[in-house]
């Protein structure tokens, strides 16, 4: 007669018995939800899940990111898009360097100026990079918001493009009302 076996009483692949596997998966899924949790939602009054869709719509792209803040305290709302997609820099293009996206949302924050840029990010002119900043018109609820958003690749809306496209995708998302 054979011995009865299970999965619990067999070894795995690894000779590693499952509640080790599990253990390890725990210490390593854990953090990683967590430091999902700590992502911005939405903007008060607004649907997490519409602003994602409107923002796709508009200029969704793979390296596209786009960061809402509060105009008063400049604390982050929204985000569109991975921490490491809006974690990287770029070409300034209204000065010479580089910058991050949170470094031209300080920037509206701070003054609530539009800012509408593009520029080559390499130096044959095949990729580019895009960039636009300012306040949302008329936001509903308590405070006002600001935005930033960038664009870079081989086919990329100018900066402009993007904060005309953005101003129709807050309407639609109902954090600015219509526009005549």
């Amino acid at each position: 007669m054979r011995p009865l076996s299970c999965c619990w009483t067999m070894p795995t692949r690894s000779r590693r018995p499952p509640e080790a596997v599990r253990a390890a998966a725990v210490a390593v899924l854990v953090p990683a939800l967590l430091l999902a949790g700590c992502a911005p939602g939405a903007p008060k009054g607004s649907d997490k899940a519409t602003l994602d869709e409107a923002v796709s719509r508009a200029i969704g792209d793979p390296n596209t990111c786009v960061l809402i803040a509060e105009r008063d305290s400049g604390r982050t709302v929204y985000r569109y898009n991975t921490a490491t997609t809006c974690d990287r820099e770029w070409p300034a293009c209204d000065t010479a360097g580089s910058r991050k996206l949170k470094d031209l949302l300080e920037r509206a924050v701070a003054d609530g100026q539009a800012r509408n840029l593009s520029c080559n990010t390499t130096p044959d002119g095949s990729r580019g990079v895009s960039w636009a900043a300012g306040p949302i018109a008329g936001a509903q609820g308590e405070k006002p918001l600001v935005y930033a958003a960038v664009m870079e690749g081989n086919r990329v809306f100018p900066g402009l493009m993007m904060a005309d496209r953005l101003s129709r995708a807050w309407t639609r998302a109902g954090l600015s009302p219509e526009q005549p």
